[in-house]
Parts: C-alpha cells; structure tokens; sequence
C-alpha cells in the first residue's frame, strides 16, 4: 500500500498554502482585485501558517516536535479562521449594517497605534463587505476559510496522531 511520508504530508500542506497565495497574487496583480485590511490579515496568517508547514518539513521532527508544530498549525489556521470568518459575517450583514468605508490598510497602520489600528480593522468597513468574486457562489473569503479549516485541519491531524512513515 501506498504510504505519504510524514515530512511529505506537510510538504503537501505548504504546497497548498502557496498555491492559495499565489492565486491571492494573482487576483490582485492579474484580475485588479485590491485587497481590504481583512484581506491583508488573511495573507499575513496564510503566510504565518505557510511557514510553520515549511519548518516543519525541514524539521521533519518525531514524537513531541510533532505536536508542538501541531499546536502552531492551530494557532495560524485559527487565526485565519478567525479572520476569514469576520471577513464573511461582514459580507453577509443586511445592506442597512454594513458598516461605512473607513480607511485604508496602511493609513490605519502608520496613523494609529498598533491596538487602535487592529480595532478599527477588525470592526470593518464597507470595502470589506462588498463581494468582488464568487467561484460556485461563494466569496473569495468563504474560501480562504474553507481552505484554512481544510488545511488547518488536515496538518493538525497529520502532525498531531501520525506515526513516522
């Protein structure tokens, strides 16, 4: 029978994180779809979770390493989750919530402190909750969610109860 290496089980979660953000790359640069703050924070935990699963194929550890890097994909994947699922609940508010257009991404970094920069962007804006893109009906956020439960949950897993092939 045919046996994924534990090494390559991470290998194939990283090749999917950068798959994910290549397309992110692709969406902005290609099709000019610019990314609001909560985009930004899905890419910085997408990268965030893309380099634990790198390290943790370099590492390739054994026995407890494994689970620490387990914990790590839980800590990166749930932030995502997190985040892509404000990302969702702001586009699915009637018309009448939605909150109004704030700032950009990089003035409310440079011009406010760092607590007050992630409140203002975590209670959203209108750019956040306008729908630019659907595949199959759902929002390019939807998807970063469902990818980063799938992804999440998958290297969890993997890491956490896998035994060294």
């Amino acid at each position: 029978m045919w046996s994924i290496s534990h090494r390559s089980g991470n290998l194939i979660a990283f090749v999917a994180c950068a798959a994910m953000m290549g397309y992110a790359l692709y969406a902005q640069h290609v099709l000019g779809l610019m990314p609001c703050p909560l985009c930004v924070f899905q890419r910085m935990s997408l990268t965030a979770l893309a380099i634990v699963l790198l390290v943790a194929t370099v590492h390739n550890p054994d026995g407890w390493g494994r689970r620490i890097y387990a914990f790590f994909v839980l800590l990166t994947a749930g932030t995502g989750v997190g985040v892509a699922g404000r990302h969702v609940w702001l586009q699915n508010l009637p018309p009448d919530q939605v909150p109004s257009c704030g700032p950009g991404y990089d003035y409310i970094m440079e011009s406010f402190p760092l607590a007050d920069a992630l409140g203002v962007i975590f209670s959203g804006s209108g750019e956040c909750a306008e729908i630019q893109w659907l595949f199959l009906g759902l929002s390019l956020p939807t998807w970063v969610l469902i990818n980063f439960v799938l992804i999440g949950g998958f290297a969890i897993i993997w890491n956490w109860n896998r035994s060294r092939a």
